[in-house]
């Protein structure tokens, strides 16, 4: 195998994760807001669209298992968290849960990334070490400054969720978050690949999944 090949197939997992990790996101904006523009599903478009969120999901961790032979541990941690989640508001008839759901993902990734680097296991290091070769230090200030973006998601969505419309809610997953994400992981790219000692990989920064 040729080294242009190697990098190639190195690359093609993270693309094609991020198509997975976001496909369920935005298979529930659209369900939501196409549901919502039918009389007869109209009322119950969030609760509807809510299922289909749970399905895809669940298909992803699925596709993942069968197609990659493991299940990676964001997308299992996220899929745990939108069946709970989205289990009580089916059950409870209660949208405030699927809306929570954001906050608690985001607060979780910040909380195992701060405790990871105190305990001298970053987990950043551990997710995307397969990616690039950075210096520890290194390592420990690109997953702060991301449990520091978790940490602000989090507060972001219970603003939304507490101030905003449903509707305002739900299409903010990819009119507002999704951009925040991919924005912050584009700026960080130069650190990244400045620090990067392998420096025939030219990969972009990883990114993490929406909530």
């Amino acid at each position: 195998m040729t080294d242009q090949t190697q990098t190639t197939t190195r690359r093609q997992p993270g693309a094609s994760q991020l198509l997975i990790d976001l496909g369920p996101i935005a298979v529930f904006v659209v369900a939501f807001n196409v549901l919502q523009r039918i009389e007869a599903t109209a009322d119950n478009a969030v609760y509807l669209a809510t299922g289909i969120f749970i399905v895809t999901t669940l298909a992803a961790i699925g596709y993942c298992r069968l197609k990659q032979g493991r299940i990676p541990p964001v997308l299992l941690v996220t899929g745990v968290l939108v069946t709970a989640f989205g289990g009580l508001t089916l059950l409870l008839h209660d949208e405030n849960y699927i809306k929570i759901k954001p906050t608690f993902v985001y607060l979780f990734y910040t909380v195992a990334i701060v405790v990871s680097v105190l305990i001298k296991q970053n987990v950043w290091r551990l997710l995307f070490r397969h990616v690039f070769t950075l210096p520890d230090r290194i390592w420990n200030i690109l997953a702060l400054r991301w449990a520091a973006l978790f940490l602000f998601l989090s507060a972001l969505n219970e603003y939304v969720r507490l101030t905003q419309s449903t509707e305002f809610w739900v299409n903010s997953r990819l009119l507002i978050f999704t951009p925040l994400v991919v924005g912050f992981a584009l700026l960080n790219t130069p650190f990244v690949l400045k620090h990067n000692q392998d420096e025939d990989e030219q990969a972009p920064t990883p990114t993490a999944p929406n909530a």
